[in-house]
Order: structure tokens, then sequence, then C-alpha cells
């Protein structure tokens, strides 16, 4: 498991997080994961700077994308 970023916010029903400074980022399709290791979505594109990528997530079934906001993902 490694960390993909913390969701800085909501867009088009996607949760944008951003990536850390030095952290290879997730490869599109990649589960994602919250930090209790619940299954919260899968990535559907990476954009942004090389050094601090966002990370765009489609939220799975039954997770809100306001309860993600601030939250700190994990790819598995």
């Amino acid at each position: 498991m490694r960390r993909v970023g913390t969701v800085v916010r909501t867009a088009g029903g996607l949760a944008i997080a951003r990536g850390d400074a030095g952290d290879d980022p997730p490869r599109i399709g990649a589960s994602i994961v919250d930090e209790s290791l619940s299954t919260v979505g899968r990535v559907v594109d990476v954009f942004g700077p090389i050094d601090r990528p966002y990370v765009a997530i489609t939220p799975g079934d039954g997770v809100g994308l306001a309860d993600l906001l601030g939250e700190k993902l994990y790819a598995r």
C-alpha cells in the first residue's frame, strides 16, 4: 500500500486528491482505501504537475463525497 494524498475538493462526482511530493502517482484503475483500509473508490485520472499530481477518484457505492474531504487516501 502507498499513500495517494489528501482529498482537497470534489468536482463532477469525483474526489480530487493532491499527491505528496516525491511519491509516484497510482495507476488508473487502482483501488483506493482510507486509513481504516475501507475501499472508497478507484482512480480514474491523474493530472497536474509531475512533482505533486492530482488524482481523480470515483467513489464506490455508499461512499459520500463530502465525507472524503480532508481524508488521507492510499492505493492498494
